[in-house]
């Protein structure tokens, strides 16, 4: 399934860095294959791995401001868990399907199970 983490880039100045995101994410999945490869404004940036769920695709927005991720539900959240940890607390951060089933405001300190059961109470 395919899901967002993203936040509204006209509201801060602040932007994510592929470079933390690929330490964060080497440090909690192995063999992970990164392409730095711009290809267009929704995979300026990706990362490749396997979790115990299966096949994990991210793509990182050109803009800075978020992630797609082709993934099963447990690992995009916690993906977007992943991402929270670098996004300011002041900046609101929402983890979405992609046909906008639900959509879950991710607060600081949020887990993968609040990300889940927020997301199956709304679909």
């Amino acid at each position: 399934m395919s899901f967002m983490a993203f936040f509204d880039g006209a509201t801060t100045p602040w932007r994510a860095d592929p470079a933390v995101l690929t330490s964060a994410i080497r440090d909690r999945w192995d063999e992970v294959e990164v392409d730095p490869r711009h290809r267009s404004e929704v995979c300026a940036y990706s990362w490749t791995f396997r979790t115990d769920e299966g096949p994990a695709d991210v793509f990182f927005a050109e803009d800075g401001t978020g992630l797609y991720v082709d993934a099963a539900l447990p690992d995009a959240a916690e993906v977007a868990c992943l991402l929270r940890r670098f996004v300011p607390e002041n900046v609101a951060l929402i983890f979405c399907d992609q046909g906008y089933s639900f959509d879950v405001w991710i607060s600081p300190g949020s887990t993968v199970a609040d990300l889940i059961r927020a997301a199956n109470a709304q679909a």
